[in-house]
């Protein structure tokens, strides 16, 4: 279902863990979503923060699959939909 909700709003998701976490920290991010496969240290700094700021936080399973859903050729752990 996320990797659908990624391809579908393409033109307002952030995409990566620097530019996830500055979005959030701006208040510009409704979700969040988190790719399982990915390195834990990476991720916990996104789900913490997300729980601190009451951001929806979603999981997928692959970072391959996500960063395909954003239209990209490289694998992403973290992308964030903006408001």
């Amino acid at each position: 279902m996320s990797y659908e909700k990624v391809a579908a709003v393409r033109s307002k998701i952030v995409i990566g863990l620097k530019e996830t976490l500055k979005a959030m920290k701006n208040d510009e991010i409704s979700e969040v979503i988190i790719a399982e496969d990915a390195d834990q240290f990476i991720t916990s700094q996104v789900e913490q923060l997300a729980e601190v700021l009451d951001i929806q936080c979603l999981k997928v399973n692959s970072k391959k699959r996500l960063g395909a859903a954003c239209g990209i050729d490289v694998a992403t752990s973290t992308v964030a939909i903006r408001k």
